[in-house]
């Protein structure tokens, strides 16, 4: 067992991770050589996972101001906005790439854990969950492996912890075959002015630590986030952590009691890190030191040494500062929960963070000096456009054919597994406990939530089409913001703000750093123009796989979670055709484009092309349309066109309510690509006919384009004045691809 007071040279920081120039920057701050508890603290604070060092100067430009917010980026655990009547929403999402990576089930489990601790942290009660996972080929062994550990780690640990899963994405491609990306958001509601602070305050007041006892579980699991996956990563599966929703659970319930007494001064998560972490970033937020006594944690397991207990990532437990006088009220409440609660230590007038073992010092660093925004290393890192941009800039539709049979596309289309049902996943999820998704039986583009007491509904999704950012990062990171917000409004929602998880290869690899630059640069303009500040999230680099000497990353992938308020849930609008007859419009532009489609990549085996078209301006337009429309009451329907194209936006509103439609195609766009191109900025709405008039004349008002495609069948598909089949047919391949393809069916 290494000693924690032992004095360290270079070599001990290289082995942890540090930089030599980041171990000469230790030794100054210290004025010493640091000993190795101390150095170990560095060396995870110092991670890219804790400190963004090679992430910071380019999330600083992102718009973080916004009329709704409460909590700036960075400022507590999570995003927090004003949504009316007195409530405010808590929301933020995280990864749990890399130890889903060696242990789908735990890491995937312990994402869902941690990010919900965030939220209650807070003093607000989770009340959804949505997540985005991204694995490689279906048919691969491995694939399947991680895709069935992911999702039931997320569904036991969601299910008995008793939130319910509202929505996500489940996204398949090649560059994820090794590195599965599982991004977990969850969102809260507390009354505005309830809310706890992540910041320590209060000299003299005492310092506990509650929850779960500290194992070895998760030592350097920050360290091992913030270096590239490898053939010997599994050795590393110790760096894991164990989840227990029961346990967290009863500390949910016990944090919440706890915020309503007014006892608090401060209380934080230990997630990366652990009480690392959740010590030096308290007391640095709060301008205090602290002093902690490592021997008074619970521990699980015997002989820990002072930096296994710093160091340690095990869940369910929290720092909380107490209020000086109410140690008893607050013992008292845990007590009753049968939870861990030991007051380990005492705020100070700083600015030391000091660590103590059966009385003697064994860590003393300045707090300042550990955090980002403090003395954390920031670096300006190398980025150069790579050679394959301007190769897909080349693609040229006329050297594609169209397809004699279309209607047999339209059936391989409908099944491919990024396009069809994730049936086989969602059904492992709890989406009813707590009876506040509105969106089970009534689908809507956006997952709808309602808030409780009031006439207001929060609507929520996740997206990013990760091809569409390889392609182009500036304008496919646009994309992701756009459908978030265009997922939204069709929804009957408005959009507040958003939290980003940005998972990316390594950031020494100027190619990889121009796609982040990239998608950081359209991400700010696609917020400012919807008014959608980033309240914070999560940076993920080094997601690529190294076999021998060739390091694979997977596409850049900056997962976009937003939330919106519908102000009054008489707004909220269904994608599912209604009623026979019904007229059919598409709001919006279709283009000659097939550019990063789905139908192009997999019917033409042509991976290689630019993003699809989309313009920011046309987008903000067409969504302000569908606000007014849908406040008119003039829509039956709305649905964005967006993966699959035309047809596939068509398809999910038919058999959302199984009834069919009868289109004709333009003349003047190549029919495969009026039917799968991709370009954005399009939505199918439905009218009644009696509501024809008044639609058009609310058209007219802002110059949106806009064309009646057809109407609704009672089952029949027919395009162009062909039979395409049953509705019930699309149904069957749609739903059951995937329980096929995992042979489930």
């Amino acid at each position: 067992m290494l000693d924690s007071f032992a004095p360290t040279t270079v070599e001990n920081a290289i082995e942890l991770g540090l930089l030599p120039e980041e171990y000469a920057k230790i030794c100054e701050v210290l004025a010493r050589t640091p000993n190795f508890t101390e150095l170990s603290v560095y060396s995870v604070m110092w991670s890219e996972h804790c400190s963004y060092k090679n992430s910071i100067v380019w999330l600083k430009t992102l718009p973080k101001e916004g009329p709704h917010l409460l909590a700036k980026a960075g400022e507590e655990n999570a995003g927090l906005v004003d949504i009316g009547d007195g409530w405010a929403c808590a929301f933020k999402i995280e990864s749990h790439n890399h130890p889903s990576a060696v242990e789908p089930y735990q890491g995937a489990a312990t994402g869902v854990g941690g990010i919900n601790r965030d939220i209650f942290t807070m003093g607000a009660r989770p009340i959804a969950q949505l997540n985005s996972l991204r694995f490689g080929r279906i048919e691969d062994e491995r694939t399947q492996w991680l895709l069935k550990g992911v999702v039931k780690g997320i569904g036991n640990y969601g299910n008995s912890f008793g939130i319910p899963t509202v929505g996500g994405e489940v996204y398949f491609d090649d560059c994820y075959l090794q590195n599965p990306l599982v991004n977990a958001f969850s969102a809260g509601i507390v009354k505005v002015g309830e809310q706890l602070s992540a910041k320590a305050q209060g000299v003299g007041n005492p310092v506990y630590i509650v929850g779960s006892s500290t194992g070895r579980d998760g030592i350097h699991g920050a360290a091992f986030a913030s270096k590239d996956l490898t053939e010997d990563s599994a050795n590393d599966i110790p760096s894991v952590q164990v989840g227990d929703p029961f346990q967290e659970k009863l500390l949910l319930e016990a944090t919440l009691e706890l915020s309503q007494t007014g006892a608090v001064a401060g209380m934080q998560d230990m997630g990366a890190a652990g009480i690392t972490c959740s010590t030096s970033e308290m007391s640095a937020g709060g301008g205090v030191g602290m002093d902690i006594h490592l021997d008074r944690v619970p521990t699980r397991q015997d002989g820990m040494t002072p930096w296994e207990i710093l160091l340690s990532e095990s869940q369910e437990r929290m720092l909380v500062v107490v209020k000086k006088g109410r140690e008893t009220e607050v013992e008292a409440i845990f007590a009753k929960w049968d939870i861990h609660c030991a007051e380990i230590g005492v705020v100070t007038e700083g600015p030391a963070v000091r660590y103590f073992w059966h009385g003697d010092l064994v860590g003393d660093l300045p707090a300042e000096s550990l955090v980002l925004g403090g003395g954390a290393p920031v670096y300006y890192r190398e980025f150069r456009e790579p050679a394959y941009y301007k190769a897909y800039q080349e693609f040229d539709i006329q050297n594609v054919a169209v397809p004699q049979n279309l209607h047999a596309v339209s059936q391989q289309i409908i099944a491919l597994p990024n396009i069809a049902s994730k049936r086989w996943v969602y059904e492992q999820y709890d989406s009813m406990v707590g009876t506040v998704n509105m969106s089970t039986n009534s689908p809507s583009d956006a997952a709808i939530v309602k808030v409780k007491g009031t006439d207001r509904a929060l609507a929520m999704t996740v997206d990013c089409n990760s091809r569409y950012v390889h392609a182009d990062p500036e304008v496919g990171t646009m994309i992701a913001v756009a459908e978030n917000a265009r997922n939204i409004v069709c929804s009957g929602g408005v959009p507040s703000a958003i939290t980003n998880c940005l998972n990316f290869g390594n950031p020494y690899n100027p190619e990889v750093y121009w796609q982040f630059v990239g998608a950081i640069k359209g991400m700010s303009r696609a917020c400012e123009q919807f008014k959608t500040p980033v309240t914070g999230g999560n940076v993920s680099f080094y997601n690529q796989t190294v076999m021998g000497n060739k390091a694979e990353p997977v596409f850049p992938t900056p997962t976009i979670a937003m939330i919106g308020l519908v102000e009054d849930k008489s707004h909220v609008m269904t994608l599912n055709f209604k009623e026979k007859g019904d007229l059919i419009y598409q709001l919006g532009t279709s283009r000659e484009d097939i550019s990063s489609s789905q139908y192009l990549v997999y019917h033409h085996g042509i991976t290689e092309s630019p993003a699809p078209f989309f313009s920011l301006e046309e987008e903000y337009a067409l969504q302000e349309q569908v606000k007014m429309l849908i406040r008119q009451g003039v829509l039956q329907s709305a649905h964005d066109v967006s993966e699959g194209g035309l047809f596939v936006a068509l398809m999910e509103s038919s058999m959302a309510g199984n009834l069919g439609f009868d289109v004709t195609t333009d003349s003047e766009i190549r029919t495969d690509a009026f039917l799968f191109g991709e370009s954005q900025s399009r939505v199918v709405v439905t009218v009644a006919p009696d509501q024809e008039e008044a639609f058009i004349d609310l058209m007219m008002l802002n110059g949106v384009e806009f064309d009646l495609l057809g109407h609704v069948t009672k089952g029949s598909i027919r395009i162009d004045d062909e039979e395409w089949g049953q509705v019930a047919e699309y149904k069957d391949r749609y739903d059951n691809a995937l329980h096929r393809a995992l042979g489930a069916a």
